[in-house]
C-alpha cells in the first residue's frame, strides 16, 4: 500500500462529470491512497492508525507534535492508482503494480472504515472516478507511506 499525506487547512473533491463536491473537509488530512496486491487487512489497519496518530500538527510552541484525532480535524480519503507508477523505462509511465480494481476498492472502502472507527470524521472520493482535489495545503506538509518500507 501507498499513500501520500498532505496536512490542510481546507480541501473538497469534485466530480468531474458533475461538478457536484463529493467529499469536504476543513483543518485535517488529505490521504491519496493506492493498493498493491499483495496488501491486506494487516496494511490497512497500519495505515489507519498511523494516518490518525501520526503527529503532523503543530502544538503551543509550534512543534509538530499533534496528530488529527488530538486536533480535531478531519480525513479525505481519495483513491490514486498512480501513485503506484513505474517512470523508469521510457516515457510512458506503467500502472501494473497496482491491485486490480476490485481488491483495491475493498481495500479503499476498509481503510475509510478503519479510520472512522478510530473516531476521526472522514470524506471521500468516489472510487474510478474522475475528480478534481481542491486544496490549501498547511506547511507544506507532505508525507510519504509505503508499506514495503516497514
Amino acid at each position: 500500500m501507498k499513500a501520500l499525506l498532505q496536512r490542510v487547512s481546507e480541501a473538497r473533491v469534485i466530480a468531474v462529470e458533475t461538478g457536484g463536491v463529493l467529499g469536504a473537509i476543513d483543518q485535517g488530512l488529505v490521504v491519496l491512497i493506492c493498493a498493491e496486491p499483495k496488501d491486506g487487512a494487516s496494511e490497512v489497519e497500519l495505515f489507519a492508525r498511523k494516518v490518525v496518530n501520526m503527529r503532523l500538527f503543530e502544538d503551543e510552541q509550534g512543534k509538530m507534535n499533534r496528530s488529527v484525532l488530538d486536533v480535531g480535524g478531519s480525513v479525505l480519503v481519495v483513491s490514486q492508482f498512480t501513485l503506484i507508477a513505474d517512470w523508469r523505462k521510457g516515457n510512458r509511465p506503467s500502472f501494473s503494480g497496482a491491485a486490480d480494481p476490485e481488491m483495491a476498492e475493498e481495500l479503499y472502502e476498509k481503510l475509510v472504515k478503519a479510520i472512522g472507527d478510530l473516531d476521526v470524521p472522514v470524506a471521500t472520493g468516489r472510487f474510478r472516478s474522475h475528480m478534481q482535489i481542491e486544496l490549501t495545503n498547511d506547511g507544506p506538509v507532505t508525507i510519504w507511506m509505503d508499506s514495503t518500507d516497514r
